[in-house]
């Protein structure tokens, strides 16, 4: 017997010469899924300080110094001592935005929302670029050598060289230790305290015995790949935390001013108290559309206006292998 001659159904005039051609006139069924991009969670907002302001370029927060005690002689006239003062001033970047046109045929030829899912993944964008901004402000915090006030033995930033931590648990733990020691000799609270760290270095500690074994009083689980503390600080894993120095007026570097440039080479993570950063904002994450009839489309662009700054940097720790 002869094979029979099929009929193909989806091929154009007959051309069933690959499996494109076979099935081209078959109809897309649409799986009422679209695939988003996953989420690049922030996980900075409500760790640091954030402040609003209506209007100006910059916002000032005003630093105080430590008053002193002493003995009185009986008699010596009480004439005052000098209180330190200063001023930490975070400045606003330029306006940082998302934008996309949507051609007005394309969007009616579409068969799902297109406009909300451009408005999602523009907010996203921009969250997460604030996101950066503030872990880069973080590691300049840990970074800065002069204290805020002039103060005898006034803290500044901390940052601790290992070189192991990143490939050995048993050595990252004794820097978070110190790091902690360091916070609590600074005088900074114990409550609120958060470590940054890459999935690698996370992991590492979800794996360390003396992390998540209940003898060594750990907190963390296997099985669950969590380790919550260590030396009472949150541990937070960050795919994007910096680890390369930033530099130049590109959007990571903040911009014009290059406010968020930042020293991060060889960073493994960094502890940090809220107080350690703030952001200000000038105008917050907002989404506006517009339909240009001489387009024929709609122009979209998610926008905010805000800076980050240091503010007091003996509430950082820096742990950088070298």
């Amino acid at each position: 017997m002869t094979n029979a001659t099929v009929s193909r159904l989806g091929a154009v005039n007959a051309n069933d010469s690959n499996y494109a051609n076979e099935n081209s006139l078959f109809l897309k069924v649409f799986s009422g899924e679209v695939m988003e991009s996953f989420e690049r969670t922030a996980v900075t907002m409500d760790k640091h300080l954030v402040r609003q302001i209506s209007s100006g370029k910059s916002a000032q927060f005003p630093v105080m110094g430590r008053s002193s005690a002493s003995y009185h002689t009986p008699g010596a006239e009480i004439v005052g001592t000098d209180l330190n003062h200063n001023e930490k001033i975070i400045q606003i970047n330029d306006l940082l935005i998302s934008h996309h046109f949507i051609a007005n045929i394309d969007e009616a030829k579409n068969h799902y929302d297109v406009r909300s899912i451009y408005s999602q993944e523009m907010g996203r964008a921009l969250a997460f670029q604030m996101d950066k901004h503030v872990l880069q402000m973080m590691i300049a915090a840990a970074n800065t050598s002069t204290a805020n006030v002039g103060d005898s033995n006034y803290p500044s930033g901390t940052v601790i060289t290992d070189a192991d931590a990143n490939t050995n648990a048993t050595s990252l733990i004794a820097s978070i230790f110190s790091a902690a020691e360091t916070l609590d000799d600074n005088y900074v609270p114990a409550e609120d305290r958060y470590c940054f760290l890459k999935p690698e270095q996370y992991y590492l500690l979800a794996n360390a015995t003396n992390a998540v074994n209940v003898d060594f009083s750990g907190q963390g689980s296997i099985a669950t790949g969590q380790v919550p503390q260590l030396a009472g600080i949150n541990l937070i894993k960050v795919p994007h935390l910096p680890t390369t120095t930033i530099t130049g007026t590109g959007v990571d570097a903040g911009g014009a001013n290059s406010q968020q440039a930042v020293a991060a080479a060889n960073t493994v993570a960094i502890i940090s108290h809220p107080s350690a950063v703030g952001t200000v904002k000038l105008m917050d994450l907002a989404v506006e559309s517009e339909y240009d009839i001489r387009r024929q489309g709609t122009l979209m662009i998610s926008k905010y206006a805000a800076g980050h700054g240091v503010l007091r940097p003996e509430a950082a720790v820096q742990i950088q292998t070298a």
